[in-house]
């Protein structure tokens, strides 16, 4: 049977002087004393529970907390004269204001500076001067932020804004953003309210197949599809056909048109076929417009092979991917251009649909990527 270890007083003394004073661990008392798990710390309680009775012995507890407290307080400083040495010997202010911001998370601002002998007005009075570098780059930002929005025709709001400035480098949050876009008094153009919709009979519908379901696994599983009108300069109307991949939101094809007819409706529906080459297994999703229950339109339809879907008559909110494009048609294009001819419509409407919209512009449904990066992806 093992004997067990009897240890003098004096030694259980110097145990606990080496823990409470100069803050040895337990730990590292039992590798070295080898004293055993458990044992140290009987003998550090044991001696407490002795000064709450024994005055003397706890002038001796307080004392050794104090040499503690002392002994850390002088191998801080150490440690801080060895890392500010070359600053102090240099005697550049600058340079010792610096050093204190980036060791006051370690030492407290107070400590480091009555270690440097320096007033603590001289240093907060740098901090404020710190403030002039922040000034110029928010007002660097903020012109970087009113180019943008001018190079865009006012299009862009907070959210957006963000996403061109990350493309520039410069990463700020949607708060700060929208806090600088009001500074400025600048905002995104907004679409005027639509006034509501009349039900209306239909004459050859077919069944809701989309049902809201705006979410498509892949490219060109799923097009959305209607009409809008454009005034020409002289007051001459002029009607678009778009159709919209639910994919991406890319615009898989657009057409103009001085007639608002089925033959507008196919042509921009082969354009997009072609545009895609001739996908299988498609859905697109229209209103209940004559166009589309047109018998051409419906023929062509079968043809190709393309499941047709309708909206509930009257109800926007069924194709809503298409009203929210048209919103945006409208509000960063239509209403920002006059148009004299034909060519300079359809010149324009291609190039901010296929080049700019597809291409360029940010869209929320994809996470904040264009369609094309998001096709990219798939």
């Amino acid at each position: 049977m093992p004997k067990t270890k009897v240890y003098e007083p004096e030694f259980k003394k110097k145990i606990v002087q080496l823990y409470l004073e100069e803050g040895r661990t337990i730990k590292s008392l039992n590798e070295e004393y080898q004293s055993g798990d458990g044992t140290v710390r009987k003998w550090v309680r044991a001696f407490r529970e002795e000064c709450e009775t024994n005055p003397d012995l706890n002038d001796t507890k307080n004392l050794y907390e104090e040499n503690r407290k002392l002994r850390r307080e002088l191998e801080k400083k150490n440690c801080i004269l060895k890392k500010s040495r070359r600053i102090l010997r240099k005697g550049n202010r600058l340079e010792q204001y610096q050093f204190i911001d980036g060791h006051k998370q370690e030492y407290g601002v107070r400590w480091l500076l009555r270690q440097m002998g320096i007033c603590p007005n001289a240093y907060y009075n740098y901090k404020k001067d710190r403030k002039a570098g922040y000034r110029e780059q928010k007002e660097k930002f903020k012109n970087k932020i009113l180019q943008i929005y001018h190079e865009y025709s006012g299009n862009p709001g907070y959210r957006m804004m963000r996403v061109y400035l990350l493309r520039a480098k410069i990463s700020l949050s949607n708060t700060t953003v929208l806090k600088y876009m009001q500074e400025l008094g600048i905002r995104s153009t907004v679409t005027p309210k639509k006034p509501a919709y009349k039900k209306g009979d239909c004459y050859k519908k077919f069944e809701n197949h989309l049902n809201r379901k705006f979410h498509a696994e892949k490219p060109n599983e799923k097009w959305c599809t209607d009409f809008t009108y454009i005034f020409m300069e002289d007051g001459r109307k002029r009607y678009n056909c778009s159709i919209i991949d639910l994919f991406d939101r890319s615009v898989a094809a657009t057409l103009n048109s001085s007639h608002i007819d089925a033959e507008l409706a196919v042509q921009t529906l082969k354009a997009a076929l072609e545009r895609n080459y001739h996908p299988k297994n498609l859905m697109l999703h229209s209103d209940q417009g004559s166009q589309y229950t047109s018998r051409a339109f419906r023929d062509y339809c079968k043809e190709e092979g393309i499941g047709q879907s309708m909206s509930k008559a009257g109800c926007p909110y069924d194709n809503s991917p298409m009203e929210s494009f048209y919103g945006t048609f409208k509000a960063e294009f239509i209403s920002r251009h006059r148009f004299s001819t034909d060519e300079e419509l359809n010149n324009a409407t291609m190039d901010y649909a296929y080049a700019y919209y597809n291409h360029i512009r940010p869209h929320s449904s994809n996470g904040y990527m264009t369609p094309f990066e998001k096709r990219m992806q798939a």
